[in-house]
């Protein structure tokens, strides 16, 4: 089961405000006895707005708000006097987030910029009052327009996290090892499958003051992609990095099988995943003496970049990352 910090899929139910009606008033004073339609229009109903946080990484905050509801337009008064607007209801989300149609399945918008505002579901326009409808053959119109209805719907919110790099491993391949120590990320280590059970960010320091983001993913294991293990549920999150860092243990009898398995999950999950830049890594070198190696290497997937690391040692990492820059920016 996932930390309770970590939430990357919530339901809402979100409902914009009702327009407000526009005024049927007419104009009357102790100066003027007929003066006339003066009605004025309502006010529109609040939107509910996503807004892109980039100090957003989870749903969490989100979680237990099933409705979302934004302020109805205020009716039009005399005088010409327009109905205040509704309040708009603004979510705050983390960047990557997908919004879908509970009923449809159909995405309505996705945010991936920092202060990106997109209305999700928009408030009822505002009537118009009966100022808009006086005409030579009706010169005191005694109607004006109701606001529209504001609409409510079903929504999905579904977080795919961003980032340059997805690390792609079975459990206990060193992919939180890793990333501890590239980065400023502290994700749990320990020795047993399925230590990782949310995924982990971190800003990996590059050469001249560059950096690239490195996703830790928690780990896949044959039939991933048909719900064993952690299943479906972090797979999503490979589909937004920009490439695909495949990490795969020295201890491991067949490095090229468990590369093959790692990929056909991938494949059997989404096939464009598969278009991704790939390089292959292999841990826990500082296990093996050169020759053993050179063995090894013999064995691998022909024309996939790769490198042997160590993190507990720091073997290779700087060619590793000298790699990752160099596939990133090709």
């Amino acid at each position: 089961m996932a930390s309770s910090n970590f939430i990357d899929y919530v339901k809402i139910c979100s409902r914009s405000g009702h327009g407000g009606g526009g005024s049927a008033h007419l104009h009357r004073d102790k100066k003027t006895a007929k003066g006339g339609p003066d009605g004025g229009d309502g006010g529109r109903g609040g939107h509910v707005i996503l807004r892109g946080n980039s100090q957003l990484w989870t749903l969490l905050h989100l979680q237990y708000r099933k409705h979302i509801i934004a302020e109805n337009g205020l009716n039009g008064g005399p005088s010409h006097s327009t109905g205040a607007q509704g309040k708009d209801e603004v979510l705050e989300v983390p960047l990557g987030t997908i919004a879908r149609n509970v009923e449809t399945g159909e995405v309505m918008c996705e945010i991936t910029e920092d202060g990106q505002e997109i209305i999700l579901t928009p408030g009822g326009r505002g009537g118009l009052g009966n100022a808009h409808f006086k005409s030579p053959t009706n010169q005191t119109p005694r109607y004006a327009q109701p606001g529209e209805p504001g609409i409510e719907e079903w929504v999905v919110l579904e977080l795919k996290l961003l980032a340059d790099v997805g690390l792609v491993g079975f459990p206990n391949a060193g992919k939180s090892t890793l990333l501890s120590v590239v980065s400023a990320a502290k994700p749990k280590i320990a020795n047993y499958a399925f230590t990782t059970l949310e995924p982990n960010l971190g800003v990996v320091a590059y050469r001249d003051y560059k950096s690239f983001v490195m996703a830790d993913i928690p780990g896949i294991i044959e039939g991933a992609s048909e719900g064993k293990g952690l299943g479906l549920r972090f797979l999503r999150h490979i589909e937004r990095n920009s490439m695909l860092l495949f990490m795969v243990s020295c201890e491991s009898a067949d490095i090229a099988e468990e590369y093959n398995v790692l990929l056909n999950e991938l494949q059997t999950y989404n096939p464009e995943l598969l278009d991704k830049k790939r390089i292959l890594a292999i841990t826990k070198s500082d296990m093996l003496d050169e020759e053993l190696e050179q063995e090894m290497r013999a064995t691998l997937p022909e024309g996939l970049p790769t490198v042997f690391i160590s993190s507990i040692t720091g073997k290779n990492i700087t060619q590793l990352k000298d790699m990752i820059w160099e596939a990133l920016n090709s």
